[in-house]
């Protein structure tokens, strides 16, 4: 055999080796707790992805590794090093929160992997501090709030009681909301993460003279203060303004509770394209008629990103430049429509009015009016990428 057809049977063989090799993804999000449901949903996205894609992304079979990062950021850094370090991984999705955010960025972004974010995005990582290995399916942490203070300042409230976790996406949540609401602040309230009573909170809201409420209360939080709210009898005196308190992965328990109730949002399961309908159906067919909701889509987002940067190397992932290039150009249709990175590689997106409808036997939120088009984050200007 000569020398040229020895070359070209062994980089066949190589070619066929890699091939062959599983595309290695971690997970890190919260699957434990009261904000247990947010993770699920991330997970499930995901998967779902995954599956439409007939097990694969950019041609490469997946192998998923999920962890629990429990709330917790000491755990949540020891599970994404062991991802990085033990299961080398080239992406690293998630997490749900922002806290666990800002805990796992350095070791999985100086671990030579690229963290994708279907969820958390603050502030500082759309500004001063991002990272050319950091990409965001989600939005910056101040935007769906930001929909509620242009609302809350367009139907002319004169007094608003303002209320949010204390962590990172808690500051940037009320802060988004201020950066559009002129008027006068009844309180600025930040509860502990996880706070499950809100009695000495809603007798604040009652005393204040509020016209309306705005909250951001993630999870089992927002399924709690919702109820509470509505049992205090304050639903038929003050307007209900939120974010990520009335959604897809609150409503199964909130119910009646939160008909009405308005949330700012940049996708909702009703929002009307082609593959956001095919979408909604699978997630629904998959996880027992579950409804989808916004950690679910852009985890679902964060698998087509990782597919078409992929499809766009080839599969490779060993030159990271190229790989990093490959992801920036947002090769993929987005189940929100229209979408593309901006600078700092958050993306330029339309965001929305929500407000929360009876679908049959179960609740859901619909788009009530677009509220912002094209709208790119104000920290990317303090981004200057490495």
């Amino acid at each position: 055999m000569s020398a040229a057809a020895t070359a070209l049977m062994v980089a066949g063989v190589q070619g066929l080796a890699f091939a062959q090799e599983k595309l290695k993804i971690g997970v890190v999000t919260t699957l434990s707790g009261p904000a247990a449901v947010l993770g699920q949903q991330l997970r499930n996205g995901l998967q779902l992805a995954i599956k439409d894609n007939g097990g694969k992304l950019g041609g490469r079979e997946v192998e998923l590794i999920v962890q629990d990062d429990e709330l917790k950021p000491d755990v949540a850094v020891s599970k994404a090093k062991a991802l990085i370090d033990r299961d080398k991984v080239d992406f690293v999705v998630g997490p749900i929160f922002s806290n666990i955010l800002v805990a796992i960025m350095k070791p999985v972004t100086e671990g030579n992997a690229f963290l994708i974010s279907p969820n958390a995005g603050t502030s500082n990582f759309a500004g001063k501090d991002c990272n050319p290995n950091f990409f965001v399916t989600s939005y910056q942490n101040d935007q769906n709030h930001e929909v509620m203070g242009k609302y809350a300042q367009d139907a002319g409230f004169k007094k608003v009681f303002i209320m949010a976790p204390n962590y990172p996406a808690g500051k940037d949540s009320l802060a988004g909301f201020k950066r559009f609401y002129k008027g006068e602040l009844a309180d600025e309230v930040y509860v502990p993460l996880n706070q499950l009573d809100y009695s000495a909170e809603l007798s604040r809201i009652q005393a204040s003279g509020a016209d309306a409420v705005f909250v951001f209360l993630p999870g089992g939080m927002g399924v709690n203060f919702v109820k509470q709210f509505r049992q205090a009898g304050l639903a038929d005196k003050v307007k209900f303004l939120s974010a990520f308190t009335v959604d897809e992965s609150t409503l199964p328990a909130q119910k009646e509770a939160a008909l009405g109730f308005f949330g700012g949002a940049n996708w909702a399961p009703d929002l009307d394209n082609p593959q956001n309908k095919k979408f909604v159906a699978g997630y629904e067919k998959e996880y027992g008629g579950a409804i989808p909701a916004t950690y679910a889509f852009q985890a679902y987002d964060a698998g087509l990103l990782i597919d078409g940067a992929l499809k766009a190397t080839g599969g490779k992932t060993d030159n990271k430049d190229a790989l990093r290039a490959a992801l920036m150009k947002a090769p993929f249709t987005s189940l929100r429509g229209k979408f593309k990175f901006n600078t700092n590689h958050y993306p330029i997106q339309d965001f929305y009015q929500v407000k929360v409808v009876q679908v049959g036997d179960k609740f859901a939120t619909s788009i009530d009016k677009k509220v912002f088009t094209d709208y790119a984050d104000p920290h990317a200007k303090d981004c200057k990428m490495k």
